[in-house]
């Protein structure tokens, strides 16, 4: 056990800028687990992450004149608005070299502190080399974001927090991983004071470098790493950070990206704060560890390590929450194509939720959909529809799991089809409830085929829907009427310009 970090971790001078952050219950997760979860909440740090204690334990401990001459750090964002903040701070100057990829609201956070920000390589590995040789050519002190003593203990500050504001027992602790920083601190202090609670580092599947390390008994180095959770995209883990932790943790937890989303909604829910992905990284790991283990009754806490993320990555999250939670199959199924084949299809799957129907009209005999369906997270709910579809004739592929398909193909469904005679769009609201679409299937009838279909259930007051329906110039009439009658807001959009370019 490594025990020399205990001292350096009470001596750790952190509180100069940093604050103690509050353990919050995540009230509506508990129940729902089953267990009392607590969220330790660094994302409300001065620079909305943890990464500030490390950077300015390490700084206020330099020797002046290293000082003087002035600091550089590698980072992704997070510990990069550390540095520059401690540096404002100890009065030093800071240069940052962050990948391009780094989110932009990270980068305008360092320049905001007073920092030089160099833009530098796609990965933290490749900013962590240039920084180092404009480190040897400026003279200029490195501040490694994880891999240093002064670091890791500044980080440790946190398992003090949560032992002492928390008296009670606690089973488990999930701690994010990237380099290793914040894992070998929090650990280090936790297996030292309470030796009983496990620990448990939780990485991205996609850049899982603490496992691989784990598994082989020595540091390697990912040949790629994802991006998504930019925060922990790191490829190789730190050289004292490993040989802190190997002797430290009980396991190592890897996630996807849609569990990942899935824990960013559940931090909201709960706090009504916004979790960047490697923010919520170890509530995905306590989540899935929960639901793998059968746990149940126990007081689990996670670290909730950072909030600096860009809005308009939520559309992105948004889309992939449901299927973290594994509440939303997503399947490719061919029906029939004939007039009523969308409201049979619908009227088979019963009290299900559709949340998601894509089609476009493409051959005479069969229609092929994009659709996502509400299953329960429970059991085996998900491959219980399949067969179901299958017993029904329907021939269905599962795309849950289906990158391509989340990502591209869900947005792509479609195109031009000039074989579509009679072809009137038009685009509706209709208030959003369970069973809505396929009221609305049902009102609209067996009269007319329907040649085109994009619905997805966003969770609004409202849905909507754009529909091609083929009806011929003599019932134009009728068809009008009708819409009245349906007491839906709705809008012709057959003169689109959007939908005669690229659907009509």
């Amino acid at each position: 056990m490594p025990t020399s970090y205990i001292k350096r971790i009470l001596n750790a001078r952190v509180y100069d800028v940093a604050i103690e952050t509050p353990m919050t219950p995540a009230a509506l997760l508990s129940k729902r687990l089953q267990n009392q979860v607590l969220l330790k909440r660094e994302d409300l740090q001065p620079v909305f992450s943890f990464k500030l204690r490390g950077a300015y334990n390490k700084m206020v401990n330099l020797p002046a004149d290293a000082l003087a001459r002035g600091v550089i750090a590698a980072s992704a964002g997070n510990h990069a608005q550390g540095v520059a903040l401690a540096a404002r701070e100890l009065g030093s100057k800071a240069t940052i070299v962050m990948p391009r990829t780094t989110p932009g609201i990270k980068v305008e956070g360092v320049r905001g502190r007073g920092a030089t920000v160099v833009l530098f390589g796609d990965t933290y590995d490749e900013a962590c080399a240039h920084a180092n040789e404009l480190a040897q050519a400026q003279g200029l002190t490195f501040v490694h974001p994880y891999d240093d003593p002064d670091v890791i203990a500044g980080q440790g500050t946190i398992g003090m927090e949560i032992l002492h504001q928390h008296k009670g027992a606690i089973d488990a602790v999930f701690v994010p991983v990237g380099g290793g920083g914040l894992l070998a601190g929090v650990a280090a202090y936790i297996k030292y004071v309470r030796p009983e609670i496990r620990v448990y580092g939780v990485e991205p599947v996609d850049a899982a470098c603490l496992k691989a390390a784990m598994d082989q008994g020595r540091r390697v180095v990912l040949p790629e790493v994802g991006l998504f959770a930019d925060g922990v995209a790191v490829a190789q883990i730190g050289k004292e950070t490993f040989r802190v932790i190997r002797e430290s943790i009980d396991g190592v937890i890897t996630v996807t990206t849609d569990q990942i989303c899935a824990a960013i909604k559940d931090v909201f829910e709960d706090t009504r704060s916004i979790a960047e992905p490697a923010g919520a990284l170890a509530l995905a790991g306590l989540k899935k560890y929960v639901v793998e283990g059968g746990v149940k009754g126990q007081t689990l806490v996670a670290i909730d390590s950072g909030a600096n993320m860009n809005f308009d990555r939520l559309r992105y999250i948004s889309e992939r929450t449901e299927i973290g939670e594994r509440r939303e199959a997503v399947l490719s199924v061919t029906i029939p194509e004939r007039p009523g084949s969308f409201r049979a299809f619908c009227g088979m799957l019963g009290k299900r939720n559709i949340t998601e129907f894509n089609y476009r009209y493409a051959d005479a005999r069969e229609a092929q959909i994009f659709v996502g369906v509400q299953v329960s997270p429970d059991g085996d709910d998900r491959q219980e529809l399949i067969r179901q579809l299958l017993s029904n004739e329907y021939p269905v592929h599962d795309l849950t799991d289906d990158e391509v398909a989340k990502v591209h193909i869900r947005h792509m469904v479609g195109g031009h089809a000039p074989q579509v005679a009679d072809e009137i769009v038009y685009r509706f609201e209709f208030p959003e409830r369970p069973g809505a679409l396929m009221k609305f299937l049902h009102h609209l009838g067996e009269d007319w085929n329907i040649s085109m279909f994009h619905y997805r259930n966003h969770g609004a007051a409202y849905g909507r829907v754009l529909v091609g329906l083929q009806v011929p110039e003599p019932d134009r009439g009728k068809l009008h009427q009708f819409l009245a009658d349906l007491h839906y807001p709705f809008h012709e959009e057959t003169q689109n310009i959007a939908y005669r370019q690229f659907l009509g």
